[in-house]
């Protein structure tokens, strides 16, 4: 089981996966779709992120999303993913900018 993630003053929680078809990473939004920028995820207070998880995590096969779990990011906007590794597949790879998840939309 997945050790809960820990929420500090002024963050929130959003939901990221990948996508099956390419392996994009992808965020929930406050419709429920998979969007491919981490400015399009739902900002959730950790209270109520454990039911809109499972069933994210239920309907992940249908919706074409694999591995769905939770995110500590900053409550600004857009929302910016708290740790290193998460900033990373928010914003693409430690590489050129010419590789960057930007460059490629």
């Amino acid at each position: 089981m997945k050790r809960p993630v820990r929420v500090g003053a002024g963050e929130k929680l959003v939901l990221t996966a990948n996508r099956l078809l390419d392996g994009r990473i992808v965020w929930r939004d406050h419709d429920g779709h998979w969007a491919a920028r981490v400015g399009a995820a739902e900002k959730l207070d950790a209270d109520a992120v454990s039911d809109i998880l499972e069933g994210a995590q239920a309907r992940a096969q249908q919706d074409g999303v694999v591995g769905v779990y939770e995110v500590a990011v900053r409550d600004v906007d857009p929302p910016e993913p708290v740790t290193v590794r998460e900033r990373i597949r928010a914003h693409g790879p430690t590489v050129h900018p010419e590789f960057s998840v930007e460059a490629g939309q």
